[in-house]
């Protein structure tokens, strides 16, 4: 038996548009019919009309006969609504308004259940029809494919809505041109249903017909489940007409903004209101708590395929204040999650409720796989790049003439491509599987974003630094360096940590697969700008890109094959030079069971949150202890175990349990020291972190030493660090940049 390429399913069942499934269009069509004209049938005609029903089940009739069938039942159909139009004029002296059509519609036929999107009328119609088809076998229903039509028609005739259209699917069919039929209706009606059918492309052969009955007005729904930490004043609604936009006043909620998309949130709006025993630094959330908290969020759903999203309202990220929001890659069957920090977006002010409500819709976007605008290009499938887009997904900051002329003249809305996205787009792009035998984007597709510029007039030059050779199963952390050219005064943005996607990093891999890192978590910040020149001629920052969305990256032996893509503020993309890195063979045994151990994809995560305390990770935390034991503490390996262990014992962990309790776990500070104590020394003697992860451990070990309240220990590490990159061979630049940095590491809001 031979399979089918696209979708796993056997050749034995029928392709939901084909003929083999039209054999009984003529029996379906009748369940169109008005009742209201149909004249009195005697028992004796309807017994005769059944069985000759039953009979079509089972037979084959020929393609003349069933388009005569079909020919006659649509003009039966238009009768019928012409007649039932005199019966109304005649009772009611005045026109009636109809039912406007939109929505989603479902129907079945065979085991081929289908989810049609009809939006031809409504708010902001599209002029689209798309659907899904679900295989149902036994008590469990599937995805199988996806169709969407763009360049419809539509007319109305005696009544009768007729929708014509050639559609794209998702799987290989012939039968692609589709022809809807849905009676007009009074708003006093219900909506009739969509007869919706299928026909060869090139012969006109009609395939199956679907009779499909509306179930909503919006397009897609999900649920929507929102907590909230004591403390922080979740938002509500916005009245868009209390300040000056380039859209009709109206009041929006979460709910509202989604629906204008198309889109229903079922919410209970906040659930919990969660207590939080500790303030200050301790109270700021890292990517591990908040990933933590997700998965034990989600854990009560015992994996059911529902399509859910969790919103949590909190305080402030251990970023700091200008982080705003974040969405994690929750690797379940349809969950996602998404944090909202207030520390400066709390207030009532019109300005600050309106920020709230852009955060709030923004992150939840990236929920239904929306990228920014400037980045769209890197999505799955791609679309053009809209930097100077007005839509819920820029960054008032990056749009043409600043955050004030983006908000004059944002509507509050997504734009057109996204609104399409959100309504009509394949299931798979929308909703981010588990499964690991779907498509990606092909690697030309990819390939092309990272072309050379034909010309570069911004000054700007992006480089890259990593080391060149690399044991299997090592992380791999990625230097990102901008500098200017010019004398002259330029501002860019220094956020160049791959997590916050100001900055996108390319890889091909040794077998010739091009992928774009993608973090676990996605961190929508404000831009940080700072002014290159003479002077300050660059900015660098160093990002771990060894794990990310799809799991590790640099799990294969040989080559790999890096660019970068800066994204200026004023249109310009900076691609940087290509960088080669090697991933070499394991040389021992012992060097065999640890990149075992260190590709493990809960390790992988440890070492993407820099350590955590999660219960579902506890496992692969104690894997890690082998490198800590005298038979592998000086393994090259060690170090990064060092590392992630040191800085997620010196530090307070929140857990989020599944009951909506805060648990606090107090920090480690003699462990967590030693640790940093151990990853220093073996750095400076070249065998462990680069420059700039070094920069960091020895930052978080000054702050940790402050934090116990020994203030000797914390300045006599203020002073190794100036002391250690002073006496390297670094630019001056570089060093009096890091002498500045170390000034206010004990800043007490640090």
């Amino acid at each position: 038996m031979s399979y089918l390429q696209t979708n796993g399913h056997t050749n034995a069942l029928a392709e939901p548009n084909s003929p083999t499934q039209s054999s009984v269009a003529a029996s379906i069509a009748e369940t169109i019919a008005a009742p209201s004209t149909q004249k009195s049938r005697t028992p004796l005609k309807e017994k005769k009309e059944l069985t000759e029903k039953k009979e079509r089940l089972f037979t084959r009739e020929p393609e003349e006969v069933l388009l005569t069938t079909l020919a006659e039942e649509e003009t039966r159909m238009a009768e019928a609504a012409e007649a039932a139009e005199i019966m109304v004029e005649k009772e009611i002296p005045f026109r009636i308004e109809k039912n406007k059509v939109f929505g989603r519609y479902t129907g079945q036929f065979g085991p081929f259940e289908m989810m049609l999107r009809i939006d031809i009328d409504g708010f902001n119609p599209l002029l689209k029809v798309s659907g899904e088809y679900f295989l149902i076998s036994g008590q469990t229903k599937s995805y199988f494919g996806s169709f969407l039509a763009d360049g419809i028609t539509a007319s109305i005739a005696n009544g009768m809505i007729m929708i014509n259209g050639t559609a794209k699917t998702s799987w290989s069919t012939s039968y692609t041109r589709l022809k809807i039929t849905i009676k007009q209706t009074s708003v006093f009606q219900a909506l009739s249903p969509a007869m919706l059918q299928w026909y060869h492309a090139s012969t006109n052969t009609p395939g199956a017909m679907y009779v499909c009955n509306n179930t909503g007005r919006a397009f897609r729904t999900a649920q929507l489940e929102q907590d909230c930490v004591e403390g922080v004043t979740p938002f509500i609604s916005f009245n868009t007409g209390v300040l000056p936009s380039g859209g009709p006043d109206r009041v929006l909620s979460i709910n509202t903004a989604y629906q204008e998309a198309g889109v229903d949130m079922i919410t209970a709006g906040i659930t919990n209101t969660m207590q939080l025993s500790v303030s200050g630094l301790e109270a700021r959330w890292s990517n591990a708590e908040l990933h933590c908290a997700m998965m034990n969020h989600f854990s009560t759903y015992e994996e059911k395929p529902e399509w859910a999203i969790w919103l949590l309202h909190a305080g402030e990220h251990s970023y700091g204040p200008g982080l705003h929001g974040i969405m994690f890659n929750q690797p379940g069957f349809q969950q996602q999650a998404c944090a909202i920090f207030y520390k400066s977006l709390a207030g009532t002010s019109p300005e600050k409720q309106r920020q709230q409500l852009y955060t709030c819709i923004h992150e939840l976007g990236h929920c239904f796989n929306l990228a920014h605008t400037w980045q769209k290009s890197y999505a799955t499938p791609p679309k053009p790049n809209i930097p100077d887009s007005l839509s819920w997904m820029n960054y008032p900051q990056l749009y043409p003439g600043g955050p004030s002329a983006f908000w004059n003249e944002f509507s509050f809305q997504f734009d057109p491509v996204e609104v399409t996205h959100l309504r009509h787009g394949f299931r798979p792009n929308l909703i981010r599987s588990r499964n690991p035998f779907t498509m990606a984007a092909a690697s030309s597709d990819i390939g092309v974003l990272f072309e050379d510029n034909v010309e570069n007039k911004s000054s700007l030059v992006l480089k890259l630094e990593a080391r060149r050779s690399y044991l299997l199963g090592e992380p791999v952390f990625l230097e990102t360096q901008l500098r200017t050219t010019s004398m002259i005064n330029q501002q860019v943005n220094s956020l160049l940590h791959a997590d916050f996607g100001f900055i996108t990093i390319g890889i091909k891999k040794p077998g010739g697969e091009i992928l774009v890192y993608e973090p676990v978590a996605e961190m929508d910040s404000e831009p940080s700008y700072s002014i290159l020149n003479a002077t300050q001629p660059a900015v660098y920052q160093s990002s771990y890109i060894g794990f990310g969305r799809n799991g590790f990256i640099f799990d294969q032996v040989g080559t790999y094959q890096l660019r970068a893509v800066y994204y200026h503020r004023d249109g310009s993309r900076i691609i940087s030079d290509t960088l080669a890195i090697r991933v070499n063979n394991p040389v021992t045994a012992d060097d065999n069971e640890l990149a075992n151990l260190m590709l493990n994809n809960d390790v992988g995560y440890l070492l993407a949150f820099m350590g955590s305390d999660a219960p579902y990770l506890q496992k692969a935390n104690d894997s890690l202890d082998v490198l800590l034991t005298e038979k592998f503490k000086d393994h090259p390996l060690a170090v990064y175990v060092q590392y992630i262990k040191g800085v997620n014992a010196q530090r307070t962990f929140k857990t989020i349990t599944a009951d909506k309790k805060i648990y606090i776990r107090k920090p480690d500070f003699e462990w967590g020291q030693a640790l940093l104590k151990t990853v220093i020394n073996k750095s400076k003697a070249g065998r462990g972190l680069d420059n700039i992860a070094l920069q960091h451990c020895m930052h978080k070990l000054a702050k940790s030493y402050q934090r116990a309240g020994n203030h000797e220990l914390a300045e006599e590490s203020v002073r190794d660090i100036t002391t250690h990159f002073n006496s390297l061979p670094l630019k001056q630049h570089v060093k009096d940049n890091i002498n500045r940095q170390s000034a206010t590491i004990l800043s007490a809001d640090r």
